[in-house]
């Protein structure tokens, strides 16, 4: 009792005849009055018994109380009700989960239980915000346990990992949209690499799950979408034919590069999409993989002899290199040798362009910053019971990259000199997609 009268004290008694009406201007005196009151008295300003959750149970329940008096036709207590048929019938106690923490609101009730109140829902426990606040934790990696935690931590409330997983499947709907938006037209490069994933679908497996970026004629980059693979090495040339064929479909006429990790069948399913398409595989993945045929002690005199090969003003440049490599490692590392002549055609692509090209497409790391990522909300999960499970982490980590645009703006600009040479390159195939 003594709380509630505190309460009382602090808050104007027309204070709640101003909520029932929001108006786009709060009046700003009105405020720091209630906070300056507060404060002397001693009341805190958020937390539990806050004057955050004493103002959000006003609004609230005043605005519960204008519903109902929509409903009905007429004002509380107004003689016009008398005999009007539906009425007023009391009210019934319920708590839902605010920014401000748990508040407790009374929710007005009427006799033909017609009334379907707007801003509480019936058996709606948390508002707006705070699905926002799990979508937004989720975004950033962490796991339905950790969202938990931090909701008991900040607000004082306890939200189930079940709850939290109700609330981030809502996303999946849009992540159906998103999958299947429409593309444009043309791409200058499209890069394509894959992370793991551990699906508990009976025994636990690592899958591959796609990830491919495009690059606009204006130097964006562009998520195309997230495609989940088979157990093991089980996609092939029929396995991209799908994928590639998804992405025309949705409007890709003509991509000038596409930049992968040596993926089998991926060539032979681009050109059969998209048949003026290059296919270039990524270097630095093909470096790493040398490395895994050589012992640690010759991993640098390794990539030294290796970067004549890939920095080789020509094709025939780049053979007589690797020959020269091969004379020297051939003995100790054949699987090098192999490894570098079954890639051959997918790596000499990028030799027949000037440096501005090379430095761009010669690396899949404009993707790589996105899988660290990736991983990171991968990782801290440690395995999914569903394929679905693992791709609304994923969409969720999408969507939660640099929601500032900050980097946006120095990604464009490294690519502008690319593009530059790509449209000479190419014979202007680059300006169609700018039209």
């Amino acid at each position: 009792m003594a709380d509630k009268a505190k309460t009382q004290a602090v808050i104007p008694a027309a204070t709640p005849t101003l909520t029932p009406t929001l108006t786009p201007v709060v009046d700003r005196r009105v405020v720091a009055e209630l906070v300056a009151r507060a404060q002397a008295d001693g009341m805190a300003i958020s937390g539990e018994g806050g004057l955050m959750q004493q103002l959000t149970k006003i609004v609230l329940e005043s605005s519960l109380q204008g519903e109902m008096d929509a409903h009905l036709g007429y004002d509380k207590h107004d003689p016009a009700g008398r005999d009007g048929g539906n009425s007023r019938n009391g009210s019934r106690a319920k708590t839902v989960l605010t920014e401000a923490g748990p508040v407790e609101i009374t929710v007005p009730r009427d006799r033909d239980g017609s009334f379907e109140p707007r801003i509480v829902r019936k058996r709606q426990r948390r508002l707006g915000g705070i699905d926002g606040i799990v979508l937004s934790l989720s975004a950033k990696g962490l796991t339905t346990g950790e969202v938990s935690a931090h909701l008991a931590e900040v607000y004082g409330a306890t939200v189930s990992k079940d709850t939290i997983s109700t609330i981030t499947d809502r996303v999946l709907d849009g992540m159906a949209e998103w999958q299947s938006r429409p593309l444009d037209r043309v791409y200058p490069v499209i890069f394509i690499d894959c992370i793991h994933v551990k699906i508990r679908e009976g025994n636990v497996t690592n899958r591959p799950v796609y990830l491919a970026l495009g690059v606009t004629v204006n130097g964006a980059r562009d998520i195309l979408g997230l495609w989940a693979g088979e157990h093991g090495d089980g996609e092939g040339a029929k396995y991209w034919l799908r994928v590639l064929s998804e992405i025309k479909n949705r409007g890709v006429a003509d991509v000038l590069m596409v930049v992968c990790d040596g993926l089998k069948g991926l060539p032979d399913a681009v050109n059969t999409v998209w048949d003026k398409t290059i296919v270039q595989t990524c270097v630095v993945h093909l470096l790493r993989n040398s490395f895994r045929y050589a012992s640690r002690a010759d991993w640098a005199a390794v990539a030294k002899d290796l970067k004549p090969v890939y920095t080789a003003p020509s094709e025939q440049a780049a053979l007589d290199r690797f020959a020269e490599f091969g004379e020297k490692w051939e003995a100790k590392y054949p699987a090098i040798i192999r490894l570098w002549e079954n890639a051959w055609a997918e790596f000499v692509p990028f030799l027949q362009f000037d440096v501005e090209i090379r430095k761009i497409i010669c690396t899949t790391n404009a993707i790589e910053s996105i899988n660290s990522r990736l991983r990171r909300a991968v990782n801290a999960r440690g395995h999914f019971p569903t394929e679905q499970a693992a791709l609304k982490c994923l969409y969720l980590a999408l969507m939660g990259l640099d929601p500032t645009g900050k980097g946006r703006g120095r990604w464009t600009m490294r690519w502008k000199a690319a593009l530059n040479a790509f449209d000479l390159a190419f014979d202007g195939r680059l300006s169609t997609g700018r039209n």
